[in-house]
């Protein structure tokens, strides 16, 4: 069987067994700030399973994409050098939500592997619960696999490491089966034992959600237990196709096959010379799989959170392709097509968004060579130090000075300290990454997440009525003060409550919460006292959805007092909400202009929606030109004249993926999903709030347009007033400037040429300042002077001073007038293919905290850190003692 016949006949076995077959979720986990990554079938059950959520069916079957690299489900450095461990993976699973429990799970699961599979039941072994720290032995798991067909001297009973599931110190739990398969060739070696013996392979593992655990330890019944199981499906495949590695299953020889076409060696000696080029050649097909799934599910290569760990996966692929297999030209980004060729039957998003996962893989790579080269150097540099020295550790601050200022993921150092016998001192590395203000990493969901969760679970879902209105009556559920739960709460307090239904917005998808006022309805005659007064008037500042379906107020008591079950009458700020309406609704019609103007590659990374303005970020290498902010300008505002008007329709996810919605990243989708059209050109899978057509927009003016991060661009726009103020503002503005700019020209020119000449006087005459210095350095004559206030424009004529003269670098510092450090740094063009100017202001840029770049003969740079003038000065002198 091939690996796409093994899931569809797992999907479709389940099916027959009355299951739901469910599309794999993202592998960025929505709404869940404490996961990396998706790493199991489960976790887009994760609510259904707690009862936080509720769905329409009560069995599903899955097969989820999966990645494990970064947090502590890494496995990244194993990868290339084992048979089956893998960055990207596929995890077949089959669930049920308090419906059937063991005896069907144990059944369903061997009559699959027996049947369908056709693996022969002596070649197969099982594994149940032992019992531990007084929880007792899976008997009744162990009774069940008799009973499907499992000899027992097959059943092996484990301990707590191996045969027992937790979803935490409290919460469910419950013990696990596992499915093994015996590899060596012959007779079963009885000796041998599953989860002992490496001789045995787990393929299939089902946990029984049997328990809650308390929070004193004790374990309770489950009132509805449930199933969750997973079976990987490299490591199944690999079994059934008769291989002894993941690697070399169908799912993987199409792309190491273009890995052999690339580098024209060939694959299969692992144990031979050729061993180096395999493992090499397995890292790269393990890598170009993680690279396309996590593209294609929003994740871009970046220097924090996700994008880091993506970065670190494609760069060590990369460097095994460069440095091993000697591929001198950029090849990932055809490794990354040959997964797409792959595997995109299964998952249609990849050849969707082909031409984006190549240009991300290809603009990546040309990225990392460049930065790899002037590693080298750096790393060298080391290595040549620590000779010296008579040691063999690489400080923990030079191996983060090369993953800050050169790129360098610390696992590629560490590889690269390997080769040439040296280890990283990780302490220091870790110590040096954490006083960096830069080094990036997931948030922690904060202190009070733990209390959110706890009252989504004990209450329903708040009924969201906001779409049809703006005020209605809700009743109290609950009331937080100071993160904890109250009874009451009085005029001055300010407090978050909860409602049973409420037309105010709870901030999700980018749109801000809803604002607006509340009052207590009073109590009829003969009504239980609660412990509040009538007439309570509530100022309502923001509205919030912390977890799950729950929408939070968070307001002020301006007068009376309210109490849990108290009725309220609720009023959302219909000005405030029109405009965030028209923000929305433009956003969507920005979304498809980007698209039309810049190509399909665009996408959305992220937006915010307010009532002041609306900000979108989405995915381009390079800066809009003027005229194609003109051109997404005008069909925008195009749309918005044409006053078409919006539809919003409930249907089922994939319907509305058929019929051609866009699914936005990040954002957490049910089976039944609202689709909204603002425009004929514009149709969303969207929860916000929209304006009844087009023209209720007015009109759109984009304020500005920038980069937030590599292959990310971010767009501000206003719509309707406050579009039309920033025109006219703009307008005031360029007419101020053209007035002043003549009468100012001529002093500002004399001003600076003053400025420069007594400078260059000082220089020249050996007068200068004791922040200056002139010295001659491996025959480069350095330059370095530091200038108070600091002004671009006098530091570039200074340089004009030199730059026509051989054999000078000269290095510029200084305050500028807001505070901040400027940086500039200009090289003879005699001495460009020795010391170039952008390198150097790298280096010194990382100094005072900043950034900056340039071509090789000048670049300058700013940062935060004025203080650090000097040092940056010393890091210049040094780049140019080594050129």
């Amino acid at each position: 069987m091939t690996a796409a016949q093994i899931r569809e006949a797992f999907l479709s076995f389940f099916e027959k067994q009355a299951h739901r077959r469910i599309t794999s979720s993202s592998l960025v986990p929505a709404g869940d700030p404490t996961l990396l990554f998706t790493n199991a079938g489960m976790v887009q059950f994760k609510d259904v399973f707690t009862g936080r959520e509720t769905r329409d069916y009560s069995r599903a079957t899955s097969t989820q994409k999966c990645v494990r690299a970064g947090g502590k489900h890494n496995d990244l450095d194993n990868v290339g050098f084992t048979a089956r461990h893998h960055t990207f993976f596929e995890m077949l699973g089959n669930f049920s939500f308090g419906d059937y429990f063991k005896a069907d799970a144990v059944k369903w699961a061997w009559d699959f592997v027996t049947g369908e599979l056709k693996i022969p039941v002596e070649r197969l072994s099982v594994t149940v619960f032992k019992g531990e720290d007084g929880i007792p032995a899976d008997d009744e798991a162990a009774e069940l696999w008799a009973k499907a067909g499992v000899p027992r001297n097959r059943i092996h009973r484990l301990g707590k490491a191996d045969n027992f599931w937790s979803m935490g110190d409290v919460g469910a739990c419950g013990p696990c089966s596992e499915i093994y398969v015996y590899l060596p060739e012959g007779p079963v070696d009885e000796k041998n034992k599953p989860g002992e013996s490496d001789a045995w392979l787990e393929i299939w593992n089902l946990v029984f959600m049997q328990f809650e655990r308390k929070a004193d330890g004790t374990l309770v019944n489950l009132p509805k237990p449930s199933i969750d199981t997973g079976a990987g499906l490299e490591r199944t495949a690999a079994y059934v196709q008769g291989k002894k590695s993941n690697y070399d299953t169908d799912l993987f020889t199409g792309i190491i096959a273009k890995v052999e076409q690339l580098s024209g060696k060939k694959y299969g000696a692992t144990w031979g010379p050729n061993a180096h080029s395999d493992a090499a050649m397995r890292v790269i097909a393990d890598h170009a799989r993680a690279t396309a799934f996590l593209v294609a599910d929003g994740v871009q290569p970046s220097n924090e959170g996700r994008g880091y760990v993506l970065r670190r996966i494609m760069r060590r692929a990369i460097r095994h392709g460069e440095q091993t297999l000697e591929l001198e030209n950029v090849f990932f980004f055809e490794c990354v097509d040959a997964v797409i060729d792959t595997m995109s039957v299964a998952y249609p998003e990849l050849k969707e968004k082909r031409s984006f996962l190549l240009e991300v893989a290809k603009h990546e790579e040309e990225s990392f060579r460049k930065t790899l080269k002037n590693g080298r150097k750096r790393f060298t540099q080391e290595q040549a130090r620590l000779e010296k020295s008579n040691s063999k550790v690489i400080s923990g601050e030079a191996a983060w000075d090369l993953h800050q200022t050169y790129g360098f993921p610390i696992d590629l150092t560490q590889i690269m300290a390997r080769e040439v016998d040296l280890t990283v001192d990780m302490d220091g590395y870790e110590k040096a990454k954490a006083a960096s203000s830069t080094s990036g990493a997931l948030t922690n969901a904060g202190a009070t997440a733990d209390a959110y969760m706890k009252l989504a679970s004990e209450l329903k879902e708040t009924k969201f009525l906001g779409y049809e209105t703006t005020g209605a009556e809700g009743t109290v559920q609950a009331l937080l003060k100071g993160g904890a739960r109250v009874e009451v709460v009085k005029q001055g307090d300010e407090f978050e409550f909860v409602c049973d239904q409420t037309p105010f917005y709870g901030e999700s998808g980018g749109q801000v919460g809803d604002s607006g006022n509340a009052s207590g309805v009073a109590k009829p005659p003969g009504a239980t006292p609660s412990g509040s007064e009538t007439g309570a008037k509530l100022a309502i500042s923001d509205a919030q959805k912390p977890a799950g379906g729950l929408i939070v107020h968070r307001a002020k008591v301006i007068s009376g007092s309210l109490a849990v079950h108290d009725k309220l009458t609720l009023e959302v700020d219909t000005i405030r909400r029109q405009k965030i309406r028209a923000n929305h609704s433009a956003t969507h019609l920005l979304h498809k202009a980007l698209k039309v103007v810049l190509g399909d590659t665009v996408n959305q990374k992220g937006s915010v929606v307010s009532p002041e303005l609306l900000r979108f970020d989405f995915s381009h290498y390079n800066p809009m030109t003027k005229a194609e902010q003109d051109k997404v300008e005008d069909l925008v505002n195009g749309w918005i004249r044409e006053n078409q008007e919006s539809q919003t329709r409930v249907m089922a996810i994939a319907d509305a993926k058929a019929a051609g919605a866009v699914a936005l990243f990040g954002e957490k989708y049910g089976e039944q999903v609202r689709v909204v059209t603002v425009h004929s050109e514009s149709t969303e899978l969207c929860g916000g709030t929209h304006v009844k057509r087009s023209g209720d927009i007015g009109y759109f003016r984009i304020e500005s347009e920038s980069s937030v991060a590599s292959g990310v661009r971010r767009i501000v726009a206003f719509t309707g007033d406050a579009a039309v103020k920033a025109s006219r503002e703009a307008a005031a503005e360029l007419h101020q400037r053209l007035e002043t700019e003549g009468a100012n020209a001529r002093k500002k020119i004399k001003d600076l040429e003053r400025k420069l000449e007594e400078a260059a006087v000082r220089a020249a005459s050996g007068t200068a300042k004791a922040a200056e210095n002139v010295q001659e350095i491996n025959g480069i004559k350095l330059v370095t002077q530091r200038i108070e206030p600091a002004d671009a424009n006098v530091f570039r004529q200074l340089w004009d001073n030199y730059k026509t003269k051989d054999g000078y670098v000269v290095g510029l510092g200084g305050t500028t007038a807001d505070g901040k450090a400027l940086v500039l740094v200009g090289v003879s063009q005699n001495l460009i293919s020795r010391v170039k100017a952008g390198d150097a202001i790298r280096v010194m840029a990382a100094e005072v905290g900043g950034k900056g770049g340039g071509k090789p003969e000048m670049a300058q740079a700013g940062g935060p850190d004025p203080s650090k003038i000097p040092q940056a000065f010393e890091k210049l002198i040094s780049l140019v003692k080594g050129a």
